[in-house]
């Protein structure tokens, strides 16, 4: 239990000081959905514990292709990005921003963040998307996974307590990379960047 403990604080400590995702909109979280398996496959401490059952962890992501998305730059459109400071979309954003990558907010309003104009949906995009971040709630995810592919995106992000196997599976048999109910701006200070 005591390292249970010890990984909550680290991973609080880390959207703290390392993360534009504030650390209330981190605590709205379950943490079933922010502490899944780790990379090497062993059942997180959520489900070591019972936060979360074990058909919620079933899910594993490639460490690999994290690490290739998160190092090479490119364009990734981020659905879901609209001017709330409030949302983690936002604060993700800029941190993808952070590592050399062009954003490209997808939201009804086609505001303007970080500097970069917005379109209403992945349809608009102009060009080649390398990487399609996903701010929206499971049930929906699949509708905006389905206009990746039709986008021709090279990858699909799905963020923490996003999920959607189905999906998923679609996205794969188009040849895309596929990460789900993770975070760029826990996943890349893990691995230094």
């Amino acid at each position: 239990m005591l390292g249970t403990v010890s990984t909550r604080v680290e991973t609080t400590s880390l959207l703290a000081t390392a993360s534009p995702v504030t650390v209330s909109s981190w605590r709205r979280r379950s943490y079933a959905a922010t502490e899944r398996a780790s990379d090497d496959g062993a059942p997180s401490a959520a489900a070591q514990v019972g936060w979360c059952d074990s058909a919620e962890v079933a899910h594993r992501n490639d460490p690999d292709v994290i690490t290739r998305l998160l190092t090479t730059p490119g364009r990734w459109a981020v659905v879901g990005l609209s001017t709330n400071t409030a949302r983690a979309a936002y604060g993700v954003s800029r941190y993808v921003q952070s590592l050399g990558n062009v954003i490209v907010p997808v939201h009804p309003k086609a505001q303007t963040v970080h500097g970069a104009p917005g379109v209403r949906s992945l349809a608009e995009v102009e060009g080649s998307l390398d990487v399609v971040d996903v701010f929206v709630n499971s049930a929906r995810c699949g509708d905006v996974v389905d206009q990746a592919i039709a986008a021709g995106a090279g990858a699909v992000w799905l963020q923490l307590g996003v999920v959607d196997e189905a999906a998923a599976e679609r996205a794969r048999a188009a040849g895309l990379d596929v990460v789900m109910d993770a975070c760029p701006a826990i996943e890349g200070p893990r691995r230094g960047l």
